[in-house]
């Protein structure tokens, strides 16, 4: 979202906020001037100053009129109202052929905001996900509540500590996500290790348009009829639920299963958790064949969690307590 009209201090002139959203300049001046949508500050020469928030507001305005909704009713909402509203408003918008789109929550309202823009958006044939909440940052989203029921979490922070690592992993536990993207610029390597092995997916900023939508499909069920469609939706991908070590415990446990499909089971299990792991590899690395890597990390991880519960129905004809080989 680098602009030359986006000033170092946050603010943004009005014919940065007209491209981020793709609004006219003169309707963005009847919704401040008639409708009270926005209040910016002025400049020393008299020009309009937008926050990020106005940015966002604008963002959130544009969806609810293009589906209906009267700019008079709508002008005067927060930002979290005005998602409420969009979540309400799904069943008023036009039917998507490819299914109901991912819900998500965000923490960081410039990544909201670009996911939201103009031309983020242009890259997709398709929304495949829908943003229902957003936090301004990491101490906002442990303070606040979900409007919605996002299955994926994604997180923009400047810098990767240990004690973010906590923080992210706290707000999985909290609110139960199934997918956390995390996006950094600076961090220690052992951090970045250290959360990968949580079963985040960690990504160094900066990454373009293309990079970004490719790492939001890669923990979506691609359908393989549309593999090469931008705008798949499908269920989300959980992420694993048995370690390498327990999986090992699992495949010596003898059983009266005379073919060992424990130990075939949960020997596949692990080689599916390593390809996984190899496609997203190959994602973070090149470029070029981001959209072919994010579909194999979606069918691996489909694959993984499908044998996964195969294994739990295999432990319960057998009677082998997973929980206690997970300890």
């Amino acid at each position: 979202m680098s602009n030359p009209q986006h000033l170092n201090d946050g603010r943004f002139r009005i014919g940065a906020v007209s491209k981020i959203t793709g609004i006219p300049v003169s309707t963005l001046r009847i919704w401040e001037t008639r409708y009270g949508a926005f209040r910016p500050i002025k400049s020393q020469g008299q020009q309009r100053l937008y926050a990020e928030q106005d940015v966002s507001k604008a963002l959130l305005i544009k969806q609810l009129t293009q589906s209906g909704h009267a700019i008079g009713t709508v002008a005067h909402l927060d930002g979290e109202a005005l998602r409420s509203l969009i979540s309400q408003s799904q069943p008023l918008m036009a039917a998507r052929p490819s299914g109901e789109p991912v819900a998500m929550a965000v923490v960081g309202l410039t990544l909201a905001n670009r996911l939201e823009s103009k031309t983020f958006t242009q890259a997709q044939p398709e929304r495949f996900f829908q943003i229902t909440d957003v936090w301004s940052d990491l101490a906002d989203a442990h303070q606040g509540v979900l409007s919605g029921q996002p299955k994926v979490l994604m997180v923009k922070v400047n810098s990767l500590q240990p004690d973010v690592h906590a923080r992210i992993l706290e707000l999985i536990r909290r609110f139960q996500f199934e997918q956390t993207m995390v996006l950094y610029h600076f961090a220690p390597e052992s951090v970045v290790q250290a959360m990968k092995h949580s079963g985040l997916t960690v990504r160094r900023e900066p990454l373009s348009d293309m990079e970004l939508s490719e790492l939001l499909q890669s923990v979506l069920f691609v359908d393989h009829s549309r593999a090469q469609e931008f705008g798949t939706s499908g269920k989300v991908i959980t992420r694993r639920k048995y370690s390498d070590a327990v999986l090992h415990r699992v495949a010596g446990i003898s059983t009266n299963v005379l073919c060992e499909c424990p130990r075939h089971v949960a020997e596949l299990i692990s080689q599916l958790c390593s390809f996984e792991d190899y496609s997203q590899e190959c994602l973070n690395k090149n470029a070029e064949d981001a959209h072919l890597h994010a579909y194999l990390r979606s069918i691996s991880g489909s694959a993984r969690e499908l044998f996964e519960n195969a294994l739990e129905k295999i432990a319960q004809h057998e009677g082998i307590d997973l929980l206690k080989a997970t300890s």
